[in-house]
């Protein structure tokens, strides 16, 4: 999967995992004997990912268990145990600790050796790196489970348990969460789904399960594709003393820079560690936006622009992108913008979401990179430009239908033309930069759109404002 899952270039391959374990949230779980992690695409899932692998960061790791699911043979029951060898990756050998695999091959009904299974699996694949970067000294133990049955992962559990014991252990259960519902549907399954795998009670999970899968939500094809490790990886943290379960984290797909709201994938971080105690949910609190009123904030601005100067750095650099998760609900809400990069004085991209149905915070994220890589007016942003760009950022008011060309202001609006299935925009800043008067603005806006000159004449025509900040400011 190097190449399309996570980079193929080792450096920029090791830069993705630190840039991601750089903005992972704190240790929030000592004593972890489990993690739970997704395994999509690092520009989508590798933020979570890295909020799980944070919590054992550190510690003196001597084998990790990987434990995928399969998404690629035939059905079976038990777990297909790699017990010999190494998984390679861009960063070198992954090695396999074969004492813990010989144990484990002494259930071979437990334990049956797929290969193919193996071969084009990425769910433990793409763990392996964060391993390799984290605990560089560790083996692994990679296993594919093929079944969620509670029985047999209850057995799966207790044997990995015992063959563990003594060693200092991460297992490590690779599972996305739902799959493709809209945003809000994802959210609302993914979170229930998460609260019930910290109750550590593998009952309660197919019980959730049940339900939502029978609630109809739109597009839900399952709650959770590595249902089957997680199981495991529950029964064999009870065996080793854990009693508490730390959620970390949660996003879905739809809430990165190259998602849809459409059609989402979840993705969660639990940890499960020795010790009692209740379970700690704070890291599923709902993202509820506070108002936006007003003018932004210094700090709001500045956090809009650094979000998008990253977003485009780290995409350069590995070819992943950053998770939007600003501590202000206020960046939450629900608003239009564009993002604008300048090289040397001249345009080098402008692209903007005038729609108020994202978090303003994913879409600065998002515009950025459109505006780097995706301006049809210019070919995809180099590494050897980066530095001679700078970015404007236009924070959207709704806009509403007017008229006729006389209610516009230079200077102050934005306009929105539509004609003939075509539309086109221009920035409140735009004419005023050109020296163009509202009928110069109007015709080359028609243009812009593909047709006719005076086609505004019998146009629809919208205004909106902008507030508009400058890295230079």
């Amino acid at each position: 999967m190097a190449g399309s899952f996570y980079p193929a270039d080792p450096d920029r391959l090791r830069e993705a995992v630190l840039r991601y374990m750089e903005g992972a949230v704190s240790p929030q779980a000592p004593g972890v004997v489990a993690i739970v992690v997704p395994h999509a695409g690092y520009v989508y899932s590798g933020q979570i990912a890295a909020d799980g692998f944070r919590q054992a960061e550190g510690k003196a790791i001597s084998t990790v268990v990987i434990l995928g699911t399969n998404h690629t043979s035939r059905p079976f029951r038990g777990a297909s145990l790699w017990y010999g060898g190494a998984y390679e990756t861009p960063l070198g050998l992954a090695p396999v600790d074969e004492d813990v695999a010989a144990a484990l091959r002494t259930k071979e009904h437990l334990f049956p050796f797929r290969r193919d299974t193996h071969e084009r699996e990425h769910s433990v694949e793409v763990e392996v790196p964060f391993v390799q970067v984290l605990f560089p000294d560790a083996k692994i133990v990679p296993m594919v489970v093929g079944s969620s049955d509670p029985d047999i992962c209850q057995r799966l559990g207790e044997a990995i348990a015992e063959a563990v014991e003594g060693k200092d252990v991460l297992i490590v259960a690779s599972s996305d969460l739902s799959h493709y519902p809209p945003h809000d549907e994802a959210m609302k399954t993914d979170l229930r789904y998460l609260r019930a795998v910290a109750t550590m009670d593998a009952a309660e999970v197919k019980r959730t399960v049940r339900e939502e899968m029978a609630r109809g939500a739109s597009g839900l094809s399952t709650c959770a594709c590595g249902e089957g490790p997680i199981l495991v990886a529950m029964a064999a943290a009870r065996e080793l003393g854990a009693r508490r379960a730390v959620a970390l984290s949660y996003a879905n797909s739809g809430e990165t820079p190259l998602g849809d709201w459409d059609r989402c994938v979840g993705y969660g971080a639990v940890a499960f560690c020795r010790g009692g105690g209740e379970a700690d949910l704070s890291g599923l609190n709902d993202r509820c936006a506070a108002p936006l009123e007003g003018s932004l904030t210094s700090s709001q601005r500045e956090y809009l622009l650094g979000l998008a100067r990253r977003t485009i750095d780290q995409y350069l650099a590995t070819g992943t992108a950053p998770l939007p998760r600003p501590d202000d609900p206020a960046l939450y809400a629900k608003r239009g913008a564009f993002v604008t990069l300048n090289a040397n004085g001249r345009l080098r991209g402008c692209i903007g979401h005038m729609a108020e149905d994202r978090p303003l915070c994913e879409v600065v994220a998002a515009m950025a990179m459109q505006a780097a890589f995706n301006d049809r007016r210019f070919e995809p942003l180099t590494e050897e430009e980066w530095p001679d760009v700078s970015i404007e950022v236009s924070v959207l008011t709704p806009y509403r239908a007017i008229g006729g060309p006389g209610e516009i202001v230079i200077g102050r609006d934005g306009v929105v033309l539509r004609s003939r299935g075509r539309s086109a925009v221009y920035l409140p800043q735009v004419a005023p930069e050109q020296g163009w008067d509202r009928e110069e603005t109007l015709t080359h806006l028609c243009a812009k759109a593909g047709l006719g000159g005076d086609c505004w004449r019998s146009a629809d025509l919208f205004t909106f404002q902008a507030e508009v900040f400058h890295e230079s400011e």
